[in-house]
């Protein structure tokens, strides 16, 4: 899972979010050249560094404080950062409120969990909440300064049954805005434990603040039924344009009709009152239910996969000065083909805005028509001139099993927004197989949730999950094949079943220069 953010106002400093396997996951890469180069720093918190995993029966390894490359100041707090990265620039409040002149903030809102299993330890209540992490100095951050980051802050308002999930967070970076520094998180929020087997009550909740992200302030958006018929929602994503107007899409269904749905509500306010939710496009699901893994992508015990909205403003920060404030949104519409029933595949589909999100162009699809995007995420420059969008490219139908390969490669295209029907391949990466990527269980693939694009009117930065280094384990494939029968295989130890690169999955990524300046 990753995300990039951009600073608006030299549009040099990029920030890459990744999940790491140590102390906390969401890692820290910084890029002040446009993306060609990253550095990671170097931070102290609880870590596992030290256990490797030797073959055999070793005793079990002892965390310890340590270098980490994580988020700081969470085991310090009594948390642990748990995933779903989500990164974005404001500007940085000073005494006469907030300004460009006063510097950047940079915000780092991820899932967390309590360090301590015990419940009178508890930092929060629940299960997982959302915090906020900031930093004023992103050049001494980016240096390994633990310093230059203040400690989180739980974003959610919880209790002691609350799961919440899959935030995304923004800043409005328009100065032309009169909400200008607002920051905003949406998130869906599991009640009752996600227990009952009739119901799993879950809205979609967004949290603002007007004070660079000291305190927050709650509004549920949406309704919180759910039941066996699959009829919550999930997955938000927030943006402003030049004048403040808040947006926020999130996928759900119609009760009445059954059908999937994308939701859009509005805030003229800077998020103190909304607008009636609206659908503004149905859609198919992208993959199969899969026994054990749920929504597969790829196969059988594969990749995980969901169909949500990416959506960007075009709001002409960082002064708002002109902004065309045109809206586009992206989403993987289904059917699945599988080996048995091959046609027609998925499309990562396209819509547009120009008035506001009042009326909204037909659907196009941005992927080539032999392509199966999963993940498709957009961006688009802020004059409203280019559109981008990334995925992951699958090449072959839904595999019933997992001994054959699961070819998959990350892919970059461009229109120009006068003609977003017309797409063209801006890049097509090296291809791998997902079956080298692996859930810590060994029980199923895992490539995470997300990939990312940011968009300067020059040019694009795009990162996607990449398995061209991860090498296929055939023992972990029967494995896997073996769980949807009745007499599973015993788990194998991949340090001595597997090549070394088993799981190695990547992060790449590119700068690609806008084509038609």
């Amino acid at each position: 899972m990753m995300r990039l953010t951009s600073k608006p106002a030299m549009r040099v400093v990029i920030l890459l979010a990744r999940l790491h396997k140590e102390s906390g996951f969401p890692g820290v890469y910084f890029s002040f050249n446009g993306g060609a180069n990253w550095t990671q720093p170097t931070y102290t918190g609880w870590t596992a560094r030290s256990c490797t995993g030797a073959p055999g029966n070793d005793p079990p390894c002892q965390p310890t404080v340590g270098p980490i490359g994580t988020l700081p100041w969470y085991y310090e707090t009594g948390l642990v950062s748990d995933g779903d990265p989500s990164l974005a620039f404001g500007p940085k409040p000073g005494p006469t409120g907030f300004s460009w002149s006063n510097g950047v903030r940079l915000y780092y809102a991820n899932l967390t969990s309590n360090f301590s299993t015990d419940r009178e330890e508890f930092t929060f209540k629940g299960f997982e909440a959302i915090a906020v992490s900031r930093t004023d100095d992103v050049a001494a951050a980016a240096a390994g300064v633990k310093n230059a980051w203040k400690p989180p802050v739980i974003v959610s308002r919880q209790n002691a049954a609350l799961y919440s999930d899959h935030e995304q967070i923004w800043a409005d970076n328009a100065a032309s805005s009169p909400f200008f520094g607002n920051v905003y998180v949406c998130f869906a929020a599991f009640r009752g434990q996600e227990k009952s087997p009739n119901a799993a009550p879950e809205p979609i909740k967004v949290a603002r603040s007007t004070d660079g992200g000291e305190t927050w302030q709650e509004k549920q958006l949406s309704g919180a039924t759910n039941n066996t018929q699959g009829l919550g929602r999930q997955d938000c994503g927030v943006r402003t344009d030049s004048h403040g107007t808040l947006y926020v899409f999130w996928q759900g269904a119609d009760p009445a009709t059954r059908q999937n749905i994308i939701f859009l509500t509005r805030s003229f306010n800077g998020g103190l009152t909304f607008e009636r939710p609206r659908p503004i496009a149905t859609f198919e699901n992208c993959g199969r239910f899969d026994p054990v893994a749920g929504p597969t992508f790829d196969g059988v015990l594969g990749a995980r996969t969901g169909t949500f909205p990416s959506l960007d403003v075009a709001n002409g920060a960082p002064t708002g000065s002109g902004a065309t404030n045109r809206i586009v949104v992206t989403w993987c519409n289904g059917p699945t083909p599988t080996t048995t029933n091959p046609g027609p595949n998925e499309k990562a589909l396209v819509m547009s805005s120009a008035d506001g999100g009042d009326t909204w162009s037909n659907a196009v699809s941005a992927s080539l028509s032999g392509d199966r995007p999963n993940f498709p995420v957009i961006a688009i420059s802020p004059n409203g001139q280019d559109v981008y969008i990334v995925y992951n490219n699958f090449l072959q139908p839904y595999q019933t099993t997992t001994a054959n390969p699961r070819r998959m490669q990350g892919v970059v295209r461009h229109a120009n927004f006068s003609s977003i029907g017309a797409w063209t391949d801006l890049h097509r990466g090296a291809i791998g197989d997902a079956r080298g990527s692996s859930t810590n269980s060994l029980a199923a693939e895992f490539l995470g949730d997300y990939n990312n694009i940011l968009a300067t009117n020059d040019f694009t930065v795009a990162v996607w999950n990449d398995v061209r280094l991860a090498a296929d384990c055939p023992a972990v494939d029967a494995y896997r094949q073996s769980l949807l029968t009745a007499n599973p295989l015993p788990k194998p130890a991949p340090n001595i079943a597997c090549p070394a690169t088993f799981g190695n999955t990547d992060v790449f990524g590119g700068h690609f220069d806008d084509p038609t300046p």
